[in-house]
């Protein structure tokens, strides 16, 4: 659980989640969101240092669960797909439950915010097996 391998596809991958959801909820989709939310909660500001924590126990949590999916065998096509499975289940599955259980966003946020989450976690779940390819025992 704690292989050098796991500690830097942790680190790699709290990187790419860290700036990555930046670009994505910070910026890119920011006025997207604002136009689909309810009632706005974000701080302001927010706290970047709990984000960070957030993104590296994410990224620890993703890359251990992804080395005992992957069993050895590491590629990007391989971890892009592990990573979706699990933005599916953190964006499709548990936006609709919040959808259904607080006022927060329309159904639309809720599914776009979903499909985002299967890109974002699919390119987090690349980068981590990336790195897992690169530090790979060589036989």
């Amino acid at each position: 659980m704690f292989s050098k391998s796991n500690l830097l596809a942790t680190l790699a991958g709290a990187v790419v989640m860290f700036f990555l959801g930046y670009l994505i909820w910070g910026y890119a989709m920011a006025d997207y969101f604002d136009q689909h939310s309810i009632i706005n909660v974000m701080k302001d500001p927010p706290d970047m240092g709990m984000i960070a924590l957030g993104n590296l126990l994410g990224a620890f949590i993703v890359s251990t669960l992804y080395s005992k999916w992957a069993r050895g065998h590491h590629s990007l096509g391989q971890g892009f797909q592990f990573g979706a499975w699990i933005g599916a289940l953190l964006g499709i599955a548990v936006g609709l439950i919040w959808y259904a259980t607080a006022n927060f966003m329309d159904l639309t946020g809720h599914l776009v915010s979903g499909i985002m989450d299967i890109i974002y976690y699919g390119i987090v779940g690349a980068v981590i097996a990336l790195v897992y390819q690169k530090t790979a025992a060589k036989e």
